[in-house]
């Protein structure tokens, strides 16, 4: 089988459990290093999917990896490779097939909930858990609009596009592959981010962001282990 190409975009935004997954599934999956410069590939013919890291970065800076990336995905959809997208990753596979990406009326930092679409979409890829709030972990402040022909799945009190889908792809605001460890790397890295708006609703401190590992990690493990089997049905194999 081909392996997955997972893109990281910065150093402390690794694949996270998503490679984990992949793993327990006997899925291969390599590296590309966008942080460490490596370069992006010119076709995804030799990739089963592709998977999309987040990062601090904004799809609207003069980044010279950002249109290739962008074109890497395009020609994915046409083959009808999978792609799949967190934070970031979701803002450029939007970005790609012809969506925007602006600024979100507020930052979204921390554990929060989600509520999906009622519709046929969402319930195929979501399942039973379609019928509860989603146990979700943010970090943005910025937005991506559904692209066109795509169908959101999921919206949060404070950020409208959540999630969508598109086919066999998928793209996400929140971040469902943390693990303890990038929690705390995160919380320790951008701290004064956290704290300077820590007095709105939509965000947290550090420490409650930490302190809500215990309950909200199992609940978002059951979303992502769900999206993602979803997801790699869709792979070529």
């Amino acid at each position: 089988m081909k392996p997955v190409a997972i893109f990281r975009h910065s150093p402390t935004e690794g694949p996270g459990y998503f490679a984990i997954f992949l793993e327990q599934h006997g899925i291969p999956w390599t590296l590309v290093a966008i942080d460490e410069g490596a370069a992006v590939p010119s076709s995804a013919a030799d990739y089963a999917g592709l998977c999309f890291m987040g990062g601090p970065m904004s799809v609207n800076d003069p980044l010279p990896w950002i249109e290739p990336v962008c074109a890497l995905i395009r020609d994915a959809v046409a083959r009808d490779i999978p792609v799949i997208g967190h934070c970031l990753g979701g803002q450029l596979i939007s970005k790609a097939l012809g969506g925007s990406v602006s600024g979100n009326p507020v930052k979204e930092i921390g554990w929060g909930e989600a509520l999906a679409t009622d519709d046929d979409i969402a319930r195929h890829w979501l399942g039973e858990l379609a019928a509860q709030p989603a146990t979700v972990f943010q970090w943005h402040g910025e937005t991506f609009s559904i692209p066109p022909g795509a169908s959101r799945l999921f919206a949060s009190a404070y950020c409208a596009n959540q999630m969508y889908a598109l086919g066999p792809h998928l793209g996400m605001q929140c971040h469902v592959e943390m693990t303890p460890e990038m929690i705390a790397t995160w919380c320790e890295q951008w701290a004064d981010e956290a704290l300077a708006v820590a007095d709105l609703p939509s965000a947290q401190t550090p420490a409650e962001m930490q302190a809500g590992i215990a309950a909200g990690l199992p609940a978002m493990r059951r979303l992502s282990e769900r999206l993602y089997s979803v997801w790699i049905e869709g792979l070529r194999r």
